[in-house]
């Protein structure tokens, strides 16, 4: 288990400018890359997949998908840079979590308690079903609660979610009364996943703060860019009452990633969206699948490198009207 340390502060400089894109409603800002094998605490900076900001303390929450040792870190993040400041670790209800058993995605602070709502995506092996879920954490990481996972969520050997495609996205809605989590690729009972010819169906759940399915939405993601890659969402975020930002990442061997951000309303059963930016037309996109809202309005994004030295942690600003 990490314990909480003081920690000397790294400051991340910033990158150069990539040209602006088209669109009047998306403008780049700013990008920061983390440079490969930073250590705060102990810890190796990686697998940052999300990220929220905390206005009662001033601090930024990063939350890293660590399966060995589920974590997250506290830091500064400002168009002139990044600060990786502390660590936690992320505890279950019996102590910490055994290697394997949590693969955190996402990560909220809760503005009515000052806790920490995350989402992890279980597990699906030849020999293992683990079930995803969204559980409350204290500031140190301690386990608060859990929400129930809903029935057609549960790993099951016929249904639910596919491997490493499961609660990817997670907001607050209605100012923290609900919880909205997005599920990145199609259930086994939805469909198949898309291929570049067409696009797949994720799941968008709306639940109470107690756990209680109120409302569930079909978003029709985008074919793959490119045959032989794959896609999914990876992040959601309320823009305002019954609007969403939605993130939809694909991703080509060959090709590298392509990023694409929509604005998503609900329509009956769906989410009705239209195209605000690809992030591609600002700067080069790694593995981004993080999105917040900074204090002063701006969006940030941010990837996950996997802990792959090919990769990197990466963090875009944007302007959003």
């Amino acid at each position: 288990m990490l314990r909480r340390l003081l920690l000397v502060p790294v400051l991340i400089g910033l990158c150069a400018t990539p040209a602006q894109a088209h669109n009047p409603e998306v403008r780049f800002l700013a990008e920061h890359v983390v440079p490969k094998g930073l250590v705060v605490g102990g810890t190796t900076v990686g697998g940052i997949s999300g990220l929220d900001y905390d206005r009662r303390s001033g601090k930024w929450i990063l939350i890293s998908d660590d399966r060995v040792a589920p974590r997250f870190y506290e830091g500064k993040l400002s168009r002139k840079g990044v600060e990786f400041t502390d660590v936690h670790s992320l505890v279950g209800p019996n102590g910490p979590y055994l290697p394997g058993t949590v693969d955190p995605e996402d990560v909220r602070v809760d503005k009515w308690t000052g806790d920490l709502l995350w989402s992890q995506e279980g597990d699906r092996t030849p020999t293992t079903l683990i079930d995803p879920s969204v559980q409350f954490s204290r500031q140190d990481g301690s386990f608060k609660r859990a929400l129930p996972t809903p029935e057609f969520l549960k790993m099951k050997p016929e249904s639910g979610p596919r491997q490493n495609q499961a609660l990817e996205g997670l907001t607050f809605a209605l100012g923290g009364s609900l919880v909205v989590t997005a599920v990145e690729g199609p259930l086994l009972q939805d469909g198949p996943p898309a291929d570049d010819k067409t696009g797949a169906v994720s799941r968008v759940i709306v639940q109470t703060r107690s756990g209680q399915v109120v409302a569930q939405y079909r978003y029709q993601q985008e074919p793959v860019f490119a045959a032989g890659g794959s896609t999914g969402v990876t992040a959601i975020l309320e823009k305002s009452p019954g609007v969403y930002l939605v993130l939809e990442r694909s991703f080509h061997p060959a090709l590298g990633n392509k990023v694409r951000l929509f604005e998503a309303r609900p329509h009956g059963t769906t989410l009705k969206k239209r195209l605000l930016a690809d992030i591609g037309e600002f700067t080069k996109p790694d593995n981004l699948e993080g999105m917040a809202w900074g204090p002063d309005g701006t969006l940030w994004l941010v990837s996950d490198d996997n802990f792959n030295p090919a990769q990197v942690t990466q963090f875009i600003a944007l302007a959003v009207r």
